[in-house]
């Protein structure tokens, strides 16, 4: 069964993916289900613009053409989505709210982040490994969302159906 999921997906799980990209770890995967076409990632200029900043830091040793090739898997198996949710949260880190209303603006989208910890605890705010498990989940069973029907994912009044 195809499987289609929007996600958000947050700039550390990027980084992470880089370092390990041949690799078997979430990150990666998560990455390759860009390329497959499983997940349709969700973005707007802003975050583009972060994933861009965050990846050109010195600390990183990433190449250009690396950083090039990535943001354009991107736009190119993307959809760019202006938020149409806001958000009336606490965030420790103001950067992140761009990444959560983007994720609020598109029905049934997830929000794949190494840093649970910096956003509200809600059920469509996932891990990459809890991203793989769902997608796993949803091959095998052929449900559209978990066995969670009650779980209210990205909720905007918008939808890309």
């Amino acid at each position: 069964m195809a499987v289609n999921i929007y996600a958000v997906i947050d700039t550390n799980v990027l980084v992470s993916a880089l370092f390990s990209i041949h690799g078997e770890s979430s990150p990666a995967i998560v990455i390759r289900k860009i390329i497959d076409g499983t997940i349709i990632p969700l973005y707007n200029e802003e975050i583009l613009a972060e994933y861009l900043e965050v990846l050109k830091r010195d600390k990183f040793p990433f190449r250009q053409n690396d950083i090039d090739w990535l943001i354009n898997l991107f736009i190119e198996h993307g959809i760019s989505l202006n938020r149409t949710s806001i958000s009336d949260e606490d965030f420790c880190d103001k950067d992140d709210i761009v990444f959560y209303e983007v994720a609020l603006s598109q029905k049934d989208s997830f929000l794949v982040t190494g840093n649970i910890k910096h956003f509200p605890k809600k059920p469509f705010i996932v891990t990459p490994t809890e991203m793989v498990a769902i997608i796993n989940e949803m091959q095998e069973t052929g449900k559209r969302i978990l066995s969670e029907p009650k779980a209210k994912y990205g909720s905007g009044p918008q939808g890309l159906d």
